[in-house]
C-alpha cells in the first residue's frame, strides 16, 4: 500500500501529465492534417522568403510558431515528432519573426526551393549590388512585406550617406520607384538633405497602387523618416495610399511620376548615367526600389493585342454587367476574380493551367472556392488560353476546346523579373534554390 501522502501528490501529477500529453497529441494530429492537406492540394511552395528549420538543432519549443504573425489564421508552422516544421508553405509570406524568436538558431531564412528557383540580385549586407554605388531595397531583393520594404529603403539611404561618393555635376542619389521602399528612401534622403531625384513609372505606392480597390493591405507598425510612426496593422489600399499622399504633401517631397528608367551605365568618372524616356540623369549612387513584377507577363496568343485585354485590376465595378475571364493562379488573379464575382451582374471565369492554386494565400483560395460553390464564379483548373477574339476566348481544358463568350480578359500571370535590365547595368543575379 502506498502512503496516502504519495497518492495525494501522485494523482494530480498524473492528471496534469495526462492533460499535457493529450494536448500535445492533439496538436501533432492537427499539424499532420494541415501538412497532408497542403500536400494533397499541391500547396507546397513558399512564395518568397521563408524559414528552413535545422531539425538536428530544433528543440521543439514552439517559440517560432508563437512569433509568426500569420500563425493564428493559417497554421504555418507546427510540431511533428517533437520538431517544428513548415507545414503550410504557401501561407508563409516571409515575416522572418520565426528566425528572431528561435532560441537555438535552428532557423535560416532562404529563397526558393529545390523545385522552384527564385532570381535575386546579389547584395551585400548594406543592400549594395555587385556594382558599387547601385543599391536594391524592397521587393526586388526578396523583401515584399510593406514593413520590411519601408525599413530597407531607410537603411539603404543610411548606407549611401555613410559612404557618400561625390561626383561632379551629379545628384547624390537617384531613387527608382515610389513603392514602400522607394517612398521611405525618398523621405530619408530629404531628411538627410541629400541632392536626390525620385523617379516612378506609375503612381505613388508602386505595387500597392496596383492592388484592386478596397484590397486589405497587411502591414505592421513602422517608422517613416520625417513622418514618424505608422500605426497601421490591417488597413485598406485606399487608406494606406491616402496616408502616404498626405505624408508626401506635408514633407514637400517631389517625385517625378510617369517616368520610366530605360538603362543605367557607369561612366569613367564614377558617376552613373540613368536614361529615362524623358532625359538623362547623372547620379553618384542609384537605389533600385522597382519591385519584382517588372513587365507584365503576356500569354503570347493570337488576339492578345485587342483592347479588351488588360494586365491589372484597379476597380472591379467597371466590369459590372460584363463577361470577364481572369487568367492566372496567384494572389492577384484570385483577388481580381473574387472581387468581380461579388458584383451582382458580372459573369466571371478564372483560368489557370495548374491543378491547384499553389501560389495563393489561404484567404484568397477560400474566397474563390466560396464564389465557385455559390455559382458566381467558374473555376477552370487545367486550362490554357489558345486564342482571343473580339467576342470570345478559346481555351483548351484538359485537351478539349472550350469557347467562352467574353467582353474582357484580365491577365494576372505575374511579371517578368527585370533580369536583363539588371544585367545590362552589370548587376549579378543569382537563382536561389532554397538558399539564403
Amino acid at each position: 500500500m502506498f502512503p496516502i501522502e504519495v497518492l495525494l501528490y501522485a494523482v494530480p501529477a498524473l492528471a496534469i501529465c495526462g492533460f499535457y500529453w493529450a494536448r500535445h497529441t492533439a496538436r501533432e494530429r492537427r499539424t499532420s492534417e494541415v501538412k497532408q492537406a497542403a500536400l494533397q492540394a499541391g500547396l507546397t511552395e513558399p512564395a518568397s522568403l521563408h524559414p528552413h528549420i535545422d531539425l538536428k538543432t530544433c528543440i521543439g519549443c514552439g517559440a517560432c510558431a508563437a512569433a509568426c504573425p500569420e500563425q493564428e489564421g493559417h497554421h504555418v508552422l507546427g510540431l511533428l515528432e517533437g520538431k517544428m516544421h513548415l507545414v503550410s508553405p504557401a501561407d508563409c509570406i516571409g515575416h522572418g519573426a520565426c528566425k528572431t524568436a528561435c532560441p537555438v538558431n535552428a532557423i535560416t531564412l532562404v529563397f526558393g526551393t529545390e523545385r522552384r528557383g527564385l532570381d535575386i540580385p546579389v547584395l551585400s549586407p548594406a543592400f549594395e549590388t555587385t556594382v558599387p554605388g547601385i543599391f536594391v531595397a524592397g521587393e526586388l531583393g526578396g523583401m515584399g512585406l510593406i514593413r520590411n520594404a519601408l525599413e530597407q529603403g531607410r537603411q539603404a539611404v543610411d548606407f549611401v550617406v555613410r559612404n557618400r561618393r561625390a561626383t561632379k555635376d551629379a545628384v547624390d542619389l537617384l531613387i527608382v520607384g515610389a513603392g514602400p521602399a522607394g517612398f521611405a528612401a525618398s523621405l530619408a534622403a530629404l531628411q538627410k538633405k541629400l541632392r536626390f531625384v525620385t523617379i516612378e513609372q506609375d503612381s505613388l505606392g508602386g505595387a500597392v497602387f496596383q492592388y484592386p480597390r478596397a484590397k486589405l493591405v497587411m502591414t505592421a507598425p513602422a517608422d517613416l523618416p520625417i513622418v514618424g510612426k505608422m500605426q497601421f496593422k490591417h488597413t485598406s489600399k485606399e487608406d494606406l495610399l491616402a496616408f502616404w499622399q498626405n505624408a508626401e504633401r506635408k514633407a514637400g517631397l517631389k517625385i517625378n511620376y510617369r517616368e520610366r528608367v530605360e538603362s543605367i551605365k557607369k561612366l569613367d568618372d564614377g558617376a552613373f548615367a540613368v536614361q529615362t524616356q524623358k532625359r538623362t540623369y547623372r547620379a553618384s549612387s542609384v537605389l533600385l526600389a522597382i519591385g519584382r513584377r517588372g513587365t507584365p507577363r503576356k500569354l503570347g496568343v493570337p488576339g492578345e493585342e485587342l483592347p479588351k485585354v488588360v494586365y491589372r485590376l484597379l476597380d472591379p465595378e467597371q466590369y459590372q454587367g460584363q463577361s470577364v475571364l481572369v487568367v492566372g493562379g496567384g494572389d492577384s488573379a484570385l483577388e481580381a476574380a473574387a472581387s468581380i464575382a461579388e458584383l451582382p451582374s458580372a459573369r466571371v471565369a478564372l483560368s489557370y493551367r495548374g491543378e491547384a492554386f499553389d501560389r495563393a494565400k489561404a484567404l484568397n483560395r477560400q474566397r474563390v472556392a466560396g464564389a465557385d460553390q455559390a455559382g458566381r464564379l467558374k473555376v477552370l483548373l487545367g486550362s490554357k488560353v489558345q486564342r482571343i477574339t473580339p467576342e470570345s476566348v478559346i481555351l483548351e481544358l484538359r485537351g478539349e476546346p472550350l469557347v467562352l463568350q467574353n467582353d474582357v480578359v484580365i491577365v494576372s500571370a505575374g511579371g517578368i523579373l527585370p533580369t536583363d535590365f539588371l544585367r545590362s547595368a552589370g548587376i549579378e543575379v543569382a537563382t536561389k534554390f532554397g538558399t539564403a
